[in-house]
């Protein structure tokens, strides 16, 4: 069981080729890693989003959903062998639906409008 306002997130595993089939090297697999800011919730704690001043219209994610949060967010733990984030309820920022929509190799600088 998870105490407190915690949320125990997986982070989701970077894509290993583009788009286009091009198979990305290890350091820009690791820079992503890095970047990375999706992971599927693991856990709630038995305290999370039970602050009815900070969350009025209830919680934010569920145990199963897909989230975005800060890349310096929560504490960053390696427990049996897989990479796992310990973070508070209120630093999730939104929810995903699925993550294989999301593109870490986009670059906002090329958008224009």
């Amino acid at each position: 069981e998870l105490p407190g306002f915690h949320v125990l997130v997986r982070p989701v595993s970077i894509k290993t080729k583009t788009k286009g089939g091009i198979i990305l090297p290890d350091s820009t697999k690791d820079d992503m890693a890095y970047l990375t800011t999706v992971g599927r919730v693991l856990a709630l704690g038995d305290m999370a989003y039970k602050d009815q001043d900070k969350f009025p219209f209830g919680p934010w994610c569920e145990e199963g959903d897909y989230i975005c949060y800060g890349k310096h967010t929560g504490t960053k733990l390696f427990y049996k062998s897989v990479r796992l984030i310990l973070m508070f309820d209120d630093q999730v920022m939104m929810k995903v639906e699925n993550p294989a929509y999301l593109d870490p190799t986009f670059n906002l600088t090329s958008f224009s409008m």
